[in-house]
């Protein structure tokens, strides 16, 4: 089992201001952009096998500026579905919910087209990307690169170390940062987590 590299995007005006941001294709802030390219040097020094990136644009633009352009897009990597809660705080949420939790509580119902998903939906997604991954590391020695978003790639880290979707929860990602998923003894680790190079 080879490395997986996670990338959040770099930040937007939306998780600037803590607004749940699902499939609202909100483009990076100038700060955003800044983020990606500082993330150069540490994806050049990686041996990269095979990069996966989100549909949304957040995350193609982020994909460019880190230096791969050629990344796959991958459907099953778009973050989560927030549903009724999309664009809305966690503290607009808790003024009609005071302990509401996204990976505990879930979503509002949304519309046709975006209905929302639960922790364990996130989780069936996230276990295919996985599958993939691990298909594409049979036979290399590099890493997969995976370029997305912060609650699914939370949730993805959850499942690749063996426990449930919503203990994505623990892993706090903040945006234009970079992470490794690796192995001690032949069981999966965090090795790093929330990378940035020195500004």
């Amino acid at each position: 089992m080879g490395d997986l590299l996670l990338v959040r995007h770099g930040e937007t005006e939306w998780s600037r201001n803590g607004r749940h941001t699902g499939s609202t294709d909100v483009p990076l802030t100038d700060h955003g952009r800044d983020e990606a390219r500082r993330l150069v040097p540490l994806i050049r020094a990686e041996r990269v096998a095979a990069a996966f990136v989100s549909p949304l644009g957040r995350a193609r633009e982020t994909a460019r500026l880190i230096g791969v352009p050629d990344a796959l897009v991958d459907g099953d990597l778009r973050e989560w579905d927030y549903g009724g809660y999309e664009g809305v705080t966690t503290a607009e949420i808790q003024r009609d919910r005071p302990d509401w939790f996204l990976f505990t509580d879930g979503v509002a119902p949304g519309p046709p087209d975006h209905p929302g998903e639960s922790a364990e939906q996130v989780g069936e997604r996230a276990d295919r990307v996985l599958a993939r991954a691990d298909a594409a590391l049979a036979g290399t020695e590099g890493a997969v690169l995976l370029i997305a978003h912060s609650h699914f790639l939370r949730v993805l880290t959850a499942r690749r170390l063996g426990l449930p979707a919503h203990r994505g929860a623990l892993f706090r990602l903040a945006t234009g940062t970079l992470c490794r998923l690796g192995t001690e003894h032949g069981r999966p680790v965090v090795q790093e987590w929330n990378l940035r190079p020195p500004e």
